[in-house]
């Protein structure tokens, strides 16, 4: 429970990132944290969980039950940027985003 809180702060640190995922269901695993997410390029489960021998996560993308894609050895500050690679950001991120809600991205 106390990592799964831990990784939840890690994901905190870029809320505005993590709500763009559509991050929803989380759930503490003995030694991570599982949540499902509805990105631009990813619709499924996420879990992230200490790998406490090297001290890094492992990050596991998961969709009907089955690991579609597994990235090991991410280190606590690059966590947002991998799952955010995977489930939300496109080539094309700003056009994407005005496309599907009208908008535009301010810099």
């Amino acid at each position: 429970m106390e990592m799964a809180k831990y990784i939840m702060q890690i994901l905190k640190t870029q809320l505005m990132v993590v709500w763009s995922w559509g991050i929803n269901k989380p759930v503490a695993l003995e030694n991570g944290l599982r949540f499902n997410v509805q990105g631009f390029k990813f619709r499924g489960v996420v879990e992230v969980v200490y790998n406490e021998g090297q001290d890094l996560f492992d990050v596991s993308f998961i969709k009907a039950n089955k690991v579609v894609k597994s990235i090991d050895g991410v280190f606590f500050d690059m966590l947002v940027n991998v799952i955010d690679d995977y489930v939300e950001k496109t080539a094309d991120y700003e056009k994407s985003v005005k496309a599907e809600y009208s908008l535009s991205i301010v810099k």
